[in-house]
């Protein structure tokens, strides 16, 4: 095996990615329930139809604008697979192709509503106006993308904010049928809310909200193999147990080693109990290119660690030489953690043991 520097940290641009999003589908929602409003000519002495217009224009424009940075920042991150062709051409990503393909789908929406207000003189209002309706298509396409390809929508905060989008334009909705859709047509449009907003909330309970929606969502083997599925021996409450400033064990476990994929690149895994001064359990995956003098040359990794009655440590590989690595980790309120650790592999089956050395700083 080489050895080389490998870090797993989320990129400024996977975070600048989350919040352009999150933003834009705010803003979209405003508008969205502003534009409901609107065309409903509801208006207050205070508040004139040409001021709840104008905001809903500018709120439009503004969500374009930091739609466009999320776009941006999505493909120059180089994380996730996904280029500049998947934020136009619906469902061809490699990267969980259904739901990124949903906001690809919002995305030429909300581009066609900016190319036809700009050529509304030479269109002409009918047909702008009917390219206009195309706005309230792309905020649920892009409601159900952020909770789809999101990685925040397993929180609660997450789950409220879309609940909170989900509210403000049912109240919009329902708002216009009271000023002016009484009858059939109004009930109609109430219950097509009311059922669209209870399946968006099922789907999400079923999918989104549960453990593995990653992979059942598209996510490459690839990627899903570069992090590492927690401890179960973890434990999450306000008071950390401290480790002991330094501590050795030992390692036994196994070994596996999936098959190389399209871009050639195999995972590396090691599953291993530490007995000793604090039993807990090492959970190790590797990525890269198998080496002609064997082993694996790395691209990236990720490493967890659990005692028994300790936080979960995270993080990655920072050296590998031979059957020698070195892992740098790190916990919420409990500090960073260093590992030496030293691996004997049994090639026949895979059946690893070693040795390991912990400081704590």
């Amino acid at each position: 095996m080489t050895s080389l520097l490998a870090s797993s940290a989320p990129s400024p641009l996977w975070y600048l990615t989350r919040g352009t999003g999150i933003v834009t589908l705010l803003l979209l929602t405003a508008s969205i329930a502003l534009g409901v409003i609107t065309a409903g000519r509801w208006m207050t002495p205070r508040l004139p139809r040409f001021v709840v217009a104008g905001l809903h224009r500018n709120l439009t424009l503004l969500a374009v604008v930091l739609l466009a940075v999320h776009v941006a920042s999505t493909v120059a991150d180089r994380y996730t697979p996904i280029g500049l062709k998947d934020a136009f051409v619906p469902f061809a990503s490699a990267y969980r192709p259904v739901w990124l393909g949903l906001g690809a789908l919002a995305c030429d929406l909300l581009l066609a509503i900016v190319v036809t207000s700009l050529l509304r003189a030479r269109i002409g209002y009918r047909s702008w106006r009917a390219a206009h309706w195309l706005a309230y298509a792309s905020w649920p396409l892009a409601l159900v993308h952020a909770l789809g390809t999101g990685s925040d929508a397993r929180f609660g905060w997450m789950a409220a904010l879309a609940g909170a989008c989900l509210a403000i334009v049912g109240a919009a909705v329902l708002a216009r049928i009271a000023t002016g859709g009484r009858g059939l047509r109004g009930l109609g449009l109430a219950a097509t809310t009311v059922a669209a907003a209870l399946a968006v909330a099922l789907w999400w309970q079923s999918g989104p909200a549960r453990r593995g929606w990653a992979a059942r969502a598209g996510t490459p083997t690839a990627i899903l193999a570069a992090g590492v599925a927690p401890v179960p021996h973890a434990r999450a409450s306000r008071h950390v147990p401290t480790l002991p400033r330094s501590f050795d064990g030992r390692l036994s476990g196994r070994l596996s080693e999936s098959n190389p994929d399209a871009n050639g690149l195999v995972t590396v895994r090691i599953d291993a109990s530490v007995r000793g001064r604090v039993p807990g359990r090492l959970k190790l995956a590797l990525r890269g290119l198998p080496a002609d003098e064997g082993g694996v040359s790395m691209t990236s990794s990720g490493v967890a660690f659990a005692g028994v009655r300790s936080a979960l440590y995270e993080g990655s590989i920072v050296a590998l030489e031979g059957n020698r690595v070195a892992v740098d980790l790190s916990a919420p309120r409990a500090g960073h953690l260093h590992l030496a650790l030293v691996f004997r592999i049994d090639p026949g089956n895979g059946a690893v043991s070693g040795t390991l050395h912990g400081v704590r700083v």
